[in-house]
């Protein structure tokens, strides 16, 4: 365990959580999904360990343990971040593995740094290109009068929402696919979030354009998604993703919710390993 200092600010610095296995392995980053934390790769990072990766997790500035400044949740300044993990530790020939709001990160990265100390990238049930539907974008997954109501539902009553959050976040035509003590895992993640950065990343991901990101991923990527996520659905979102990076693979974990490295964490990271093998 670690921090890094993402950014000086006038202030106060900012900094953020890492867990790090440590070792001379080629490095993957995890960046996990909203409003979780570093946390919720449990299940991945220690089959990536075993396979002689070195493992790098962090909580995103506002949730889990990282600092929790009154702002900078654009994806710019959430990019910059990450770089700043990057740089801190000094990581070159990096996977960046970006789940569900953490995928857009890893598209913004690219149109804001390059690709010098990337080796390849994953897009885990992540939300490129672009989720808010509109007229300019009529396969965006997220209607306008769904995020008002996410926005509401949390604004009011934090614990009533995540709890309705986490069911959904594992569920697949209302079954939930993991255990009861595992949504419980998730929930105590949710809680750690600060409200007005997870309002505020919840508008981020809800309504940043990833379209003209994508372009600029020059190098091998993954698409991993579940077939029956309810919450970033495959059809507006991953399928789009792999579509606008014509040399990426696809892989489609069948009746799996938005929540798969959990629900199905053997293929998942199956997957995963097989790709980063290439």
């Amino acid at each position: 365990m670690t921090e890094v200092t993402a950014h000086h600010g006038l202030f106060k610095d900012t900094n953020l959580h890492v867990d790090d296995t440590g070792g001379t392995g080629r490095p993957v980053v995890l960046i996990h999904g909203w409003p979780l934390s570093g946390e919720s790769f449990a299940a991945q990072v220690p089959a990536l360990q075993a396979a002689g990766y070195r493992v790098i997790t962090y909580d995103r500035r506002g949730f889990g343990r990282s600092d929790k400044p009154h702002g900078g949740y654009t994806y710019d300044t959430l990019t910059e971040d990450l770089n700043a993990l990057l740089e801190a530790l000094d990581l070159n020939d990096a996977t960046l593995v970006g789940f569900s709001m953490g995928g857009g990160e890893v598209a913004r990265y690219f149109t804001k740094f390059g690709s010098d100390r990337v080796r390849s990238v994953v897009f885990a049930a992540a939300v490129p290109p672009y989720m808010m539907q509109g007229e300019d974008n009529p396969e965006g997954p997220l209607t306008k009068e769904a995020a008002a109501e996410m926005t509401a539902g949390l604004s009011k009553d934090e614990e009533s929402f995540y709890d309705d959050f986490t069911r959904q976040f594992f569920s697949v035509n209302g079954e939930l696919k993991v255990t009861e003590q595992q949504r419980q895992d998730a929930l105590r993640l949710c809680k750690q979030a600060d409200k007005k950065a997870a309002l505020a990343c919840m508008e981020a991901f809800g309504t940043t354009d990833f379209r003209g990101d994508l372009p600029n991923v020059t190098v091998p990527a993954l698409v991993l998604h579940g077939d029956g996520d309810g919450t970033v659905p495959l059809e507006g979102s991953g399928a789009r993703t792999h579509a606008a990076l014509p040399s990426s693979d696809l892989h489609v974990l069948r009746d799996a919710p938005h929540g798969c490295n959990v629900s199905h964490p053997d293929e998942f990271n199956q997957a995963l390993l097989t790709f980063l093998a290439k």
